[in-house]
Order: structure tokens, then C-alpha cells, then sequence
């Protein structure tokens, strides 16, 4: 969806120093949920956007929250699910916030304390964090968030999956009632409604797509496959693929071994997962994002918080453990208006998982046949995780019911954090 006027981003309200910025950093044309959240955000009105990943919910709600921050000197804060979703968002609004005399800082779990330290006594007037550093912080007294004007969640449904709601209830009762707030998530079930319900004053719903919508542009593909056949047929499809691939799977110690068999294939690979240090992760994303790794394999802890341009495909080694979280993997292809293309691999016993997710997404998958397999690797063996046998049954792909086996595992940040205004206090260490 292209403006008719062709206007760009002239006529949302937004200050000339920001129109500038924008168009030294090529940002043209706005998506739609751009074009729709900005105008609302910018009189200071609470927004609950639902888009699809990839859409541009990053400047949709930076773009406001950095404009009224100058005009009514304020401070934003930003709280995301992951560590790698701060980084996105830290790293897209510096580029907005600093030519204009802001400053930001980015507080996560797993960096050490010290160099939040440091950004927090430049004074940021925004800061993004994850929310189990962002209490830390609170509760050593090095963030305050009394004089917090702009709170803007991100990814409200993966932090409720990932077990946040408790944190999250400690950080707002902490902020001023008198504040904007925005709202944006890919996917809006029952639990989160009731969230935006307590958070939200009034709030303006700005829905770009339906909720749990598939990017529009992705194509999906699906095979039914037994588990100790998946690495073979992953091999397959690997030899068939030249662009990037983005392999989900369901544990960190699935995605070490798959990604050590890719590499003795012979293809330059990288992992991602809580194992690996935030350093290590870094360095992944970095490796996928240049090239240097034309595979990534990943837990859901990468579903939010890749933003790859052109990954040609991604693969579900396992089907996720909800069907919310298919549309959150598959939206690191397709982004931005761009094509791409999914395949799933799900053991016999998965019909009703998949069948859960073709109802959420509202998409029948093509089914396609068993390829031709390539022999086992010489001299490398290995060995599949065979996990239980769950008992199908019926279910409709919902948070709490809609898989097969029922309910979720439940995924707590190792991370703690926190924000603060111009009073300054010395960080005292617990341990």
C-alpha cells in the first residue's frame, strides 16, 4: 500500500528537522501502518496497532514518541520481549533521535552492568529494555521511571508467551498515570486484550491486518515427514536453496546439533539460542545480516527481532509450540512488502497442529511429496531428538488450547533491567 497522494511522509504532522532526517535515511514512502499510527500518535492519543512483522511498527510509533519527547521535553520508554528486538529498535531510532541532540540507551539482560551504567548517566531521554533488567535496574535505584510521558510496548503477545505479564504489571504500576501509551503486536488473543484493556486509556485501534494474519507475500509449503528423516530432507532442500535460510527449531540443543551438521555439509552456518552469549548472538545476527552466514538456525527466541532484508526462506525444522508463533517466524521472509517463501516440516502425528495454524492464518498449506532423500552423511552421524508422542486432539490453534498436547512451555528472560531522568544513582551490587 503506496500513499495516492504521493505525499510520503508530508502532511502526518511531523516536525521538518524529522522530514529531513527520513529523507537522508531513504525513508520515502510509509507502510501502512505508518501512515495510520503516526498521525494518531502524534496528538498524543493511545494507539493500539496490529500489523504483521516486517511492516515498519518500529517508526511507526519512534517517529511520535521522538517528536513530542522535543516538544514537550519528556522521556520515552520502549519495552520489547527479546534482546535482539532492543537491539533493532535502539539502533533504528539512534539514527532518528541523534541528529536531533537525543540520546538513547539500551538496557538488556546478559550485557554487563557497567556499560548501561554508563548510557544511563547521559541522561537518555529514551530508553528500550527488556523488562527483567529493566526492574533490576528499578530495584537498584539506577532508573527511575516516575517521569516516564511515553510508554510503548512492543510485541505485547511474545512477552506474555514469554512468561512477562508479572514484570510487566511492576513496571506500569511504577509509571505516571498521565502518559501516552502505545500498543503494537502482529497477533492480539484474549490475554492481550485484557492487557491493552488495563494499559490503555481510550486508545485508537489501528489494524493494518487482521490479527495473526500471514505476511501477504509469503508463500508456505508443507511436508509430512518422520523426525529422523528431517535432517536429510533439510540437507535437501539446502542443496536446492542458494539465497539466505532462517531454520526454527523448537530447543536450543536441536538448533546446536542441526547447525553443527549443516556446517560439515559444507555451508556456512550460524545458531542462535539462549546457550549462546550475547556476544555470540550478536555476532550470529551480524553474520546473517552480511552474508558471512547464509544459514541461521534459531529458537523462538529470533522470531522477533531479525530484521534481515531478503531472506529467501525459512524453514520450521519443528513446528512452533504455538500457532501465533508461525506467523512470528515466518515474518522474517516477505518483510517489507518483499516475497519469500516457508516450509514446515511436521511429523505424521502434527495434523492437528498444522491444522490449527491453517486456521489462524486462514491459508490451506500445499502439501507437497516426500523428495528423493540423500544418503546419510559419511562419517557423521546424527542423531535426532525424538520427542514424546503427544495424543492428537482437537483444538484450534489457540494460546491456550489449539495444539496438540495443550498448553505452552513458558520461557523467562536470564535478564534483568531499568531507566532513569536526571538524578543519577550509583549501581550496588547484590551478589
Amino acid at each position: 500500500m503506496i500513499n495516492d497522494d504521493k505525499k510520503g511522509f508530508h502532511g502526518f504532522g511531523i516536525a521538518p528537522g524529522i522530514l529531513e532526517i527520513l529523507q537522508k535515511l531513504s525513508f520515502f514512502i510509509p507502510t501502512p501502518i505508518q501512515e495510520q499510527a503516526i498521525p494518531i500518535a502524534i496528538e498524543g492519543k493511545d494507539v493500539m496497532g496490529i500489523a504483521q512483522t516486517g511492516t515498519g511498527k518500529t517508526l511507526a510509533f519512534g517517529i511520535p514518541m521522538i517528536q513530542r519527547i522535543l516538544q514537550h521535553n519528556g522521556f520515552g520508554l520502549i519495552i520489547v520481549p527479546t534482546r535482539e528486538l532492543a537491539f533493532q529498535v535502539g539502533e533504528a531510532l539512534e539514527r532518528i533521535a541523534l541528529p536531533l541532540g537525543l540520546k538513547t540507551a539500551t538496557l538488556i539482560g546478559g550485557e554487563p552492568m557497567y556499560r548501561q551504567l554508563r548510557q544511563l548517566q547521559r541522561k537518555p531521554q529514551i530508553i528500550v529494555a527488556t523488562p527483567g533488567r529493566l526492574l533490576d535496574h528499578m530495584k537498584q535505584r539506577t532508573v527511575s521511571v516516575k517521569e516516564v510521558s511515553i510508554l510503548v510496548l512492543d510485541e505485547a503477545d511474545r512477552m506474555l508467551d514469554m512468561g512477562f505479564a508479572p514484570q510487566l504489571n511492576q513496571i506500569v504500576a511504577a509509571l505516571p498515570y498521565k502518559r501516552q501509551t502505545m500498543f503494537f503486536s502482529a497477533t492480539m488473543p484474549v490475554p492481550v486484550i485484557g492487557l491493552a484493556q488495563r494499559y490503555l486509556k481510550l486508545p485508537v485501534r489501528v489494524e493494518v491486518a487482521r490479527s495473526g494474519s500471514a505476511a501477504e507475500h509469503v508463500t508456505h509449503e508443507l511436508f509430512f515427514v518422520a523426525q529422523e528423516e528431517k535432517i536429510r530432507l533439510l540437507e535437501k532442500i539446502l542443496q536446492e536453496y542458494k539465497g539466505s535460510v532462517l531454520v526454527f527449531t523448537k530447543t536450543r540443543y536441536g538448533a546446536g546439533k542441526i547447525a553443527k551438521y549443516i556446517r560439515a555439509l559444507g555451508h556456512s552456518a550460524a545458531e542462535i539460542h539462549s546457550d549462546r552469549s550475547l556476544g555470540q548472538r550478536r555476532e550470529a545476527l551480524d553474520g546473517f545480516k552480511t552474508g558471512r552466514h547464509r544459514i541461521l538456525v534459531a529458537t523462538d527466541v529470533a522470531a522477533r527481532g531479525i530484521d534481515v532484508s531478503n531472506i529467501e526462506l525459512v524453514i520450521n525444522f519443528d513446528l512452533p509450540s504455538t500457532a501465533e508463533d508461525y506467523v512470528h517466524r515466518i515474518g522474517r521472509t516477505g518483510r517489507a512488502g518483499g516475497s519469500g517463501h516457508a516450509i514446515s516440516f511436521a511429523r505424521p502425528n502434527e495434523r492437528y497442529d498444522v491444522k490449527g495454524i491453517e486456521r489462524l492464518i486462514r491459508i490451506k498449506m500445499p502439501v507437497s511429496k516426500l523428495p528423493e532423500l540423500p544418503a546419510p552423511m559419511a562419517g557423521y552421524k546424527y542423531k535426532p531428538e525424538i520427542e514424546e508422542e503427544r495424543k492428537p486432539r482437537r483444538g484450534g490453534g489457540g494460546r491456550r488450547s489449539g495444539f496438540a498436547g495443550g498448553g505452552q512451555k513458558k520461557f523467562h528472560s536470564a535478564g534483568k533491567f531499568s531507566f532513569s531522568r536526571n538524578k543519577f544513582s550509583s549501581y550496588k551490587s547484590r551478589r
